[in-house]
């Protein structure tokens, strides 16, 4: 590109701040650096065959970032910090969505500011340079270790759903998934096959699934979208950001 075109870049604070990446690894700085969107990206998130691939989102952040890292290799709540930054950069923090009231069913539009939003308020100090923690079940008293998903995972866990989908005809569950490659071993036993026969032998109870799953979000850095705000009758709500189209879509 000629040195008189310039696009102007941010520097993004990730909610991990680097600490689940190993040392030397350009994500262990904890902040990325990205540039704003452009004409290019705009065609990239309405580009049809990428939106139907489910991977516009994906691609379009690929552009964006300036910093040398696999995007791969980041965690979902990494990934979804920069794709929220990435839309304040490009048009700006002022974000619309419709909300009708439970008690007197009138509907309204609700202008937030996403530059409120935050990142989630997750221990750290768990955090040494590696990712993989510990926890044991406290039902049935067996220990497991897991990992934070990465985009990488993801991807993985969207591909063996559909592999299973396309031959069987039935589309397995997405928690039992998840955990099928969230989970790197049981009692000690590193294998996938360990795992696998753990949660599909149904070792792995309800009370016990809930309760890992609800440790892996207190220690998952994320963006908190849980917004709060006051509608025209006075009503204080506190809700999970609806992500329309209007999210990158201004206008639509």
């Amino acid at each position: 590109m000629p040195e008189k075109f310039k696009v102007p870049t941010e520097i993004i604070e990730l909610p991990s701040q680097g600490k689940a990446y190993p040392e030397g690894s350009e994500l262990a700085k904890g902040t990325v650096e990205m540039k704003y969107m452009t004409a290019r990206e705009e065609d990239i998130i309405t580009n049809v065959n990428l939106l139907r691939q489910g991977i516009a989102l994906e691609v379009m952040l690929k552009s964006l970032i300036v910093s040398p890292i696999k995007q791969e290799e980041l965690l979902i709540g990494d990934r979804n910090a920069l794709l929220i930054a990435a839309r304040i950069l490009a048009y700006g923090s002022e974000y619309s969505f419709s909300y009708k009231s439970s008690e007197s069913g009138v509907e309204e539009t609700i202008q937030y500011d996403l530059g409120q939003l935050d990142h989630k308020k997750v221990d750290l100090s768990k955090f040494e340079g590696k990712n993989e923690f510990e926890f044991e079940l406290p039902h049935s008293k067996n220990v497991v270790t897991f990992k934070l998903l990465t985009v990488a995972d993801d991807k993985k866990i969207d591909e063996e759903i559909k592999g299973v989908k396309k031959a069987t005809g039935v589309e397995p569950g997405r928690f039992s998934m998840k955990l099928k490659h969230q989970i790197t071993s049981v009692n000690g036993e590193y294998s996938t096959k360990a795992v696998r026969d753990f949660i599909d032998g149904g070792y792995l109870i309800s009370k016990d699934s809930l309760e890992l799953r609800k440790y892996i979000n207190s220690i998952s850095p994320d963006i908190d979208t849980n917004v709060t705000f006051t509608t025209k009758e006075g009503e204080e709500v506190t809700m999970e950001l609806p992500m329309t189209a209007e999210f990158f879509f201004p206008g639509i």
